[in-house]
């Protein structure tokens, strides 16, 4: 990067850092740092957006819809379906009740022990998500830049450290507006920059991604194996969505900020109708970076890493068989821009999978001669557009839109860990009466403490297939059960708290077998279906356990 992209980077970061600070500087309570009730709807909604929207939304989007096009949106189809449900029977118990964490309901339905528990998942899941969220641009931005990874890890877990340990649930709320409307002008920037560059008119560049199947954002197919089709999305996606909002403290203690019952409705809806287009629109990005890369040759394999190879023989043949299918392309899009035909574009078909099949292979020549380096190259595609192609001073604000994502959701998630482990474990069981001075120097310690437990995760993390999936399928083997938890406090009266904790201690552990069967390939199950099987195996063991603890007078 030059000069005016470092100062575009280090302006940006430390003016929402200082910010952050300055406007929660009368943080004077534990109440007003875990959770004060202040926000109005848009910045409610605002919140819930910037906590979602990881960095990881931004590295890992464009570079799945320049490998697979538009079908990852279907993964949000369930969000205003649980948007919906959320507000009509969910948020108006949490309001009556004025809880500051969605586990202090669970007490007075269940008792303290399945409080305690589904707390315990909850923190489980989101510390090492948490540790995800700083990693994702990491691990990237290290390898791409040239940065030592373990310093960038610390580097970012300790920026959002310091303006969350220093304000709290105020800090976060209001860095996440200055957040979202940094991440909402680079985009909008690096899309309209994009369209300039195309060699393309917008019209046939949509022209020549549909052809080649890249617009294609539905599909109807019912398969168990096919991670997303419209099926998976509206069951699976829609438990993934009720649990992660309804019952994730890290979204839960966004909406609970609102005014009001009337205000966190509006927030929740508004996520739920500007979600779906947000993450549409990143997609088209990601396509657009596709049409564009037809004209630019790029490396077999976008992970830079995977330069190391170049002088391998086997390495070398692939790439003189891409350069020689990426010429013959270029010159039948020449003849295609002038000819529609579908004799021409049937010819660029084949030659697009011929281009697919060299990168696979390079991927197995990775994975055979230096599986030390990530061969899965879906997260370095945008980074690599953004540092090659776009002028001076928006590399730096884009790569500061990676880095704010970042510190949104990081900072909601280590707010969400300490007001969960302060509230539900610590003031609950171990200082129920200790002054407000001390609780509020409670929250702020276990924010540190949190903090470091989440760059210590980053610091030895590995990637995923995807960073994108990465944090979804964590999700994913402790939401359905969580889910499944408050699914029985609303709906089934009769199920008491015995029942329900030892079902916990009975799902959790098969979900977690069937996550690692399915990698194993002993059984077919892609991770989305986990939330609801997760959710519905809950509320069968827990009505079997509470008739035969009735039968037993248990």
């Amino acid at each position: 990067m030059k000069s005016l992209d470092w100062a575009v980077l280090i302006f940006v970061l430390l003016f929402i850092v200082i910010y952050g600070i300055y406007k929660s500087k009368k943080v004077k309570t534990s109440e007003s740092f875990l959770g004060g009730k202040t926000n109005p709807w848009w910045m409610v909604g605002l919140s819930i957006m910037a906590t979602q929207a990881s960095a990881i939304t931004f590295l890992s989007t464009p570079g799945q819809a320049y490998h697979d096009g538009l079908g990852f949106v279907q993964f949000y189809f369930g969000l205003p379906i649980a948007m919906v449900i959320l507000c009509v029977w969910v948020l108006p118990k949490f309001f009556k009740m004025n809880v500051l964490t969605a586990y202090e309901y669970l007490e007075k339905r269940f008792g303290l022990s399945t409080r305690i528990l589904t707390a315990i998942l909850f923190l489980i899941q989101r510390g090492l998500a948490a540790g995800i969220t700083i990693f994702a641009p990491a691990i990237i931005l290290s390898t791409i830049l040239g940065w030592n990874l373990i310093l960038t890890n610390i580097v970012i877990g300790s920026l959002v450290t310091i303006y969350t340990l220093v304000g709290g649930t105020e800090a976060v709320s209001q860095t996440q507006k200055q957040q979202m409307f940094v991440i909402f002008i680079g985009m909008f920037l690096a899309f309209f920059l994009i369209v300039q560059k195309l060699p393309l008119d917008l019209n046939d560049a949509l022209l020549y991604s549909g052809k080649m199947g890249k617009l294609n954002a539905v599909s109807f197919e019912f398969n168990l194996n096919n991670r997303y089709n419209i099926w998976s999305a509206f069951l699976g996606g829609t438990f993934l969505f009720l649990s992660y909002f309804g019952t994730d403290q890290s979204q839960v203690q966004r909406y609970l900020t609102g005014k009001s019952l009337k205000e966190a409705r509006l927030g929740l809806l508004f996520n739920g109708l500007f979600k779906i287009p947000m993450q549409f629109f990143i997609l088209f990005i990601g396509v657009m970076v596709f049409v564009f890369f037809q004209f630019e040759k790029t490396p077999l394999n976008f992970n830079p890493l995977s330069q190391t190879l170049k002088n391998n023989t086997e390495y070398k043949a692939l790439n003189s068989d891409y350069d020689q299918i990426h010429e013959e392309k270029k010159q039948k899009i020449a003849v295609w821009k002038t000819d529609h035909s579908e004799k021409v574009m049937s010819e660029l078909k084949d030659l697009q999978a011929k281009e697919v099949v060299i990168r696979e292979d390079v991927k197995k020549l990775i994975k055979k001669d230096a599986p030390e380096i990530e061969s899965n190259d879906k997260d370095y595609v945008f980074i690599y557009y953004i540092l090659n192609y776009l002028p001076t001073g928006i590399v730096g604000l884009l790569i500061a839109v990676i880095l704010s994502a970042a510190m949104s959701s990081t900072s909601s998630e280590l707010n969400a860990l300490a007001t969960t482990t302060v509230v539900d474990i610590y003031k609950r069981n171990f200082a129920p009466d200790i002054s407000e001075k001390k609780y509020l120097n409670a929250s702020r310690l276990f924010t540190l403490l949190w903090g470091m437990v989440a760059i210590f995760f980053a610091v030895n993390a590995s990637l995923f297939e995807n960073l994108i999936q990465a944090v979804n399928i964590i999700g994913s083997l402790f939401y359905g059960v969580i889910l499944g938890v408050f699914a029985i406090a609303f709906l089934f009266p009769k199920i008491g708290g015995k029942a329900t904790m030892w079902s916990i201690l009975i799902v959790e552990p098969v979900i977690i077998l069937l996550y690692f069967l399915d990698v194993k390939e002993v059984i077919q199950l892609e991770f989305l279906w986990l939330n609801p099987i997760g959710c519905l195996l809950m509320i069968l063991s827990a009505g079997i356990l509470e008739g035969m603890f009735k039968k037993l007078s248990i």
